[in-house]
């Protein structure tokens, strides 16, 4: 039995911010935010939302419409932001407790911005090569607005980041699910140091004086070199993994009907669409949630799965600092 996406569900703070208030916090015109960012506005999390209760929030509305009963999860496997409830933490434990999956084990992923392609082709994976496994909930949480400086602009191509959570399950077992045929992945560990949260961890422990630098908010090291380097590779990679998804399925990419794709600036969202020969229409661009770390394509997904009739392909394709892209292929 071919492993499958048995449903997707997503949860978001109730807090709204919309780009008249990202202008006013960053200084950056309103219709450069709306235009360029290609942002309306994004959801903020309250102080009690966490990765770990937004992440069990979107898996209990993925449970209920797989069908299932939070006892016939065998694993949950969280995907979501690094920045999560506590440092040198595992979220998944945490949901497993919030959601009385009492029969799954934990698996953590947290691959970043590309967590959500490469935790359903790991879960596809596992649940192909293990017979003991009929169901894997997948769960992700962002907070990583909680982590902006707006006055830093080293980090202003961040400022799109917004909360929430996002959740699928993956089974063997249940009808209909949606299999999951094929996935490309590429890492390029040059740019791992490029992007991060720089005080807090070994490197450079936490004291007075970093927090006076205000160094535990989300930073670019060299915002000029990033781009010298990053630039020349990112697009043809994006492209190349979307390809290549298609190739090793036998697909023709023009007959993509739901590309669900990472929130990012407006052109160069149009550039991968136009590259890619994706109607734009088929494209799915959230610009009322912003970018939020590996959920944007389970998200995408989400908010427009019922336009899928079955046996529509659907191609999911994101990227992630460090940097990996990441496209998975499904078949409705």
């Amino acid at each position: 039995m071919k492993a499958g996406i048995a449903s997707v569900g997503s949860w978001m703070p109730e807090r709204w911010m919309p780009a008249s208030e990202i202008s006013e916090a960053s200084g950056i015109p309103e219709d450069v935010i709306e235009d360029r960012f290609g942002l309306k506005g994004k959801h903020i999390a309250g102080p009690d939302d966490h990765v770990s209760t937004m992440s069990a929030e979107a898996g209990r509305i993925a449970v209920e419409r797989a069908g299932l009963a939070m006892e016939d999860i065998d694993v949950v496997a969280y995907f979501g932001s690094k920045g999560m409830d506590y440092q040198v933490w595992s979220a998944s434990p945490k949901v497993i407790d919030l959601l009385g999956a009492r029969n799954a084990w934990a698996l953590e992923m947290a691959n970043v911005s590309c967590g959500g392609p490469v935790a359903l082709a790991t879960a596809a994976g596992l649940l192909n090569g293990d017979p003991t496994i009929d169901n894997v909930l997948l769960v992700g949480g962002c907070r990583e607005s909680h982590l902006l400086d707006y006055s830093n602009q080293r980090s202003r191509f961040m400022f799109n980041f917004g909360d929430g959570g996002a959740a699928a399950v993956l089974s063997t077992s249940v009808e209909p699910r949606h299999e999951i045929l094929s996935y490309r992945i590429i890492s390029d560990g040059q740019f791992a140091d490029d992007v991060a949260v720089y005080a807090g961890g070994t490197r450079e422990p936490a004291s007075h004086d970093t927090v006076d630098a205000r160094r535990h908010f989300l930073d670019v090291a060299d915002p000029a070199s990033m781009k010298e380097r990053l630039d020349p590779v990112s697009g043809p990679n994006f492209i190349a993994v979307a390809h290549e998804a298609c190739e090793r399925a036998g697909v023709d990419i023009r007959d993509i009907k739901l590309f669900p794709l990472l929130h990012t600036k407006r052109s160069f969202h149009d550039w991968i669409v136009d590259k890619l020969d994706i109607p734009p229409e088929r494209a799915v661009y959230i610009d009322r949630h912003g970018h939020m770390s590996g959920l944007d394509t389970i998200v995408g997904l989400d908010l427009r799965q019922d336009e899928l009739e079955s046996g529509d392909l659907v191609l999911m394709l994101s990227a992630g600092t460090g940097y990996t892209w990441a496209a998975t292929l499904v078949r409705w």
